[in-house]
């Protein structure tokens, strides 16, 4: 058996890749599955795709990036399967999926891990956003063979249009990096926020809450991001998120945070955040939306936040308590070990190529 991997960005780059199937990547060789992968853009234009301006360079990228997808397409003979994430192309109607599915008949597999069906792009590529075909996602799950989902409420969505539809958490490799558990015996205490400006808008609903506990606690509110959001805060840090550091810029966190809205794309989301905080023995405050529920467990492994009231409350418990930041991230590690770990769910995933 041969696998044609179609992912939007080199290898090694992109957070969703990474934890969706690239953790996979060695589970397909132990077990004799042979697999080309291949990214829609190259490593020139990823670097500057989501930084201001820079439109032609972008512009003749994505161009290039069209001319080898096409060329690949045309030579797919070798493949039993070909696994897309999120798309085969950034932007444009499902051409190369129609190719793939109607013209070559390969059997598609599809993974996604957001609500992709719903218009969501940075302030940077506002012009490339005119281009997307946010709909194609329904019609590449119709001609899919099996169909990957991130969570619950992804998949009753893709259920409309496909009967083969497979849950896929996004899981976490605790083995080979998130292999390190926060030590809580630390001076001050850091409360963490990691993520991109396209969601640092879910924190301003809790900002108020940490200008709050600032008037009677010393502690950081620490951001990791692609960018400064300069929040007015006096406990406010920031650092840049960087690969080579990621890890250990995360275990600089005592708690970690994920609020967000009750709306249709934080409904899709995966948790990510939640997890990696957890893996680590971090424990996570999250909001009860989405997956959220499922993966934090409130007062075992962290707490789910319904008000402003109980963030509050939560996060001011935590500030002074070791031992429970300890207890709850112990906790926390086990369910990540257990129920979204790379090795929990390898059988899971192999099993989309039976």
């Amino acid at each position: 058996m041969k696998i044609l991997i179609l992912a939007p960005y080199p290898r090694k780059q992109a957070p969703s890749q990474r934890f969706r199937f690239e953790q996979y990547l060695e589970a397909l060789d132990k077990n004799g599955i042979d697999y080309d992968y291949e990214p829609f853009i190259d490593e020139n234009t990823w670097k500057i795709l989501h930084k201001p301006g820079k439109f032609v360079q972008k512009a003749f990228g994505i161009i290039r990036a069209f001319f080898r997808r096409l060329n690949l397409i045309l030579n797919l003979k070798p493949y039993s399967f070909v696994f897309i994430h999120r798309e085969a192309s950034h932007i444009g109607p499902p051409v190369f999926e129609w190719m793939i599915a109607k013209v070559f008949k390969k059997k598609m597999i599809y993974d996604f891990d957001d609500a992709i069906w719903l218009p969501n792009y940075s302030e940077h590529n506002k012009a490339f956003n005119k281009l997307k075909y946010y709909s194609k996602v329904k019609s590449i799950m119709g001609w899919s063979h099996k169909v990957s989902a991130g969570n619950a409420y992804l998949a009753d969505f893709a259920k409309n249009f496909n009967k083969d539809v497979r849950i896929n958490p996004t899981t976490i490799d605790t083995v080979n990096y998130h292999n390190q558990i926060k030590d809580q015996d630390t001076g001050e205490v850091v409360i963490g926020w990691t993520g991109t400006l396209t969601t640092i808008k879910y924190l301003y609903a809790i900002l108020p809450v940490i200008e709050e506990l600032e008037k009677s606690y010393d502690f950081t509110f620490k951001v990791i991001a692609n960018e400064n959001p300069q929040f007015n805060l006096k406990s406010f840090s920031f650092k840049k998120w960087e690969k080579a550091t990621e890890i250990e810029d995360l275990l600089s966190f005592n708690v970690g945070v994920m609020p967000l809205e009750e709306d249709q794309w934080a409904k899709g989301k995966c948790g990510f955040k939640a997890l990696q905080y957890m893996s680590l023995g971090i424990p996570a405050l999250v909001s009860p939306v989405g997956v959220n529920t499922d993966i934090v467990e409130h007062s075992k492994n962290g707490y789910i936040c319904e008000s402003t009231t109980d963030w509050f409350l939560y996060l001011e418990k935590l500030i002074n308590e070791k031992q429970l930041r300890q207890s709850l991230g112990t906790n926390a590690r086990k369910t990540i070990e257990e129920q979204f770990s790379v090795n929990s769910n390898t059988n899971n995933f192999l099993s989309l190529f039976d």
